[in-house]
C-alpha cells in the first residue's frame, strides 16, 4: 500500500482531516527539516494516550472473571506501554508510513521502540479526533484486544508498578523519579533516572526515553529488595 490512506481504506476506517493524519505521521526531525511542515505529532500523541488509557480501561473493567484493581492497573500498563506499541505498530504494517527526517532515517530511527510507539499513540489520537472511538476500535480490536491473553515478555513487565506496590505493601510511602542527566543528540538521547523512596536512592537506570530509563531503574530496585 502507498500511502497511509490506502492503509485506512483497506481497514474500513473512514477519514476527513488528511492534514491532521499525516500530523501524527510526522516525527520533528521530519518537521526540523523541512519548514512548510508546522507540526510534528507531539501534540497528537498527548491526545492517543489518553485514548489508549480510556480504550484498555474498559476492556479490562468488563473482562470475565472480574479483575482487581491492583491486576487492571499492571495489565494495563503492560498494554500500553512503549514496547506494547511499539509491537503493535510493527504488527500493523505502519512503521513505513512514518515521516523522518534524514539523519533520523540514517540511524535507524524507523525500527526504534520510542518513535514506532508515538507514531502509533499519536495515530490513534488522529483518528479519535476525527472519526471518534469507532474508527480506533477498529484498530485496537486487531492488535491490543489478542495481546490480553497473550504470555508478557520480559520488556512488557511493569517495573514501576511492581515497585510501587511492594513499597506499599510495607509503608504508606511513594517512590518517585529523578533525572540524573540527559545526553546525546535529540533524536537519540540517553537519560539516566534514579527512582528515591525519601531521599534514599533505591535503584538507577538508563535508557532512551525517560520511560524505559524509569522503568529500568525500577526494575533495579525492585530485583534488589526482593533477593
Amino acid at each position: 500500500m502507498d500511502t497511509i490512506f490506502d492503509w485506512l481504506d483497506a481497514q474500513s476506517i473512514r477519514y476527513e482531516n488528511k492534514q491532521m493524519i499525516m500530523e501524527a505521521l510526522t516525527h520533528s526531525s521530519y518537521a526540523n527539516e523541512h519548514r512548510w511542515v508546522k507540526r510534528d505529532n507531539e501534540r497528537l500523541e498527548f491526545m492517543g494516550d489518553a485514548v489508549l488509557q480510556l480504550w484498555s480501561s474498559r476492556k479490562l473493567f468488563a473482562l470475565r472473571p472480574l479483575l482487581s484493581e491492583g491486576k487492571m492497573t499492571t495489565l494495563r500498563a503492560q498494554l500500553v506501554c512503549e514496547e506494547a506499541l511499539a509491537q503493535y505498530n510493527r504488527r500493523l504494517g505502519l512503521g513505513k508510513y512514518l515521516l523522518l527526517g534524514a539523519g533520523e532515517e540514517r540511524n535507524g530511527g524507523r525500527e526504534r521502540d520510542s518513535l514506532l510507539a508515538d507514531m502509533m499513540e499519536a495515530l490513534i489520537g488522529a483518528l479519535y479526533l476525527d472519526q471518534g472511538m469507532y474508527a480506533v476500535n477498529i484498530i485496537l480490536e486487531q492488535v491490543l484486544t489478542p495481546a490480553i491473553t497473550s504470555p508478557k515478555s520480559e520488556a512488557l513487565i511493569d517495573y514501576k508498578t511492581k515497585l510501587q506496590e511492594y513499597v506499599q505493601a510495607d509503608t504508606r510511602q511513594t517512590v518517585h523519579y529523578h533525572l540524573v542527566r540527559m545526553e546525546g543528540p535529540s533524536n537519540h538521547p540517553e537519560f539516566e533516572i534514579n527512582v528515591m523512596l525519601d531521599d534514599i536512592v533505591l535503584g538507577s537506570g538508563i535508557g532512551t526515553s525517560k520511560k524505559r530509563a524509569e522503568q529500568a531503574a525500577a526494575k533495579d530496585a525492585f530485583e534488589k529488595m526482593v533477593k
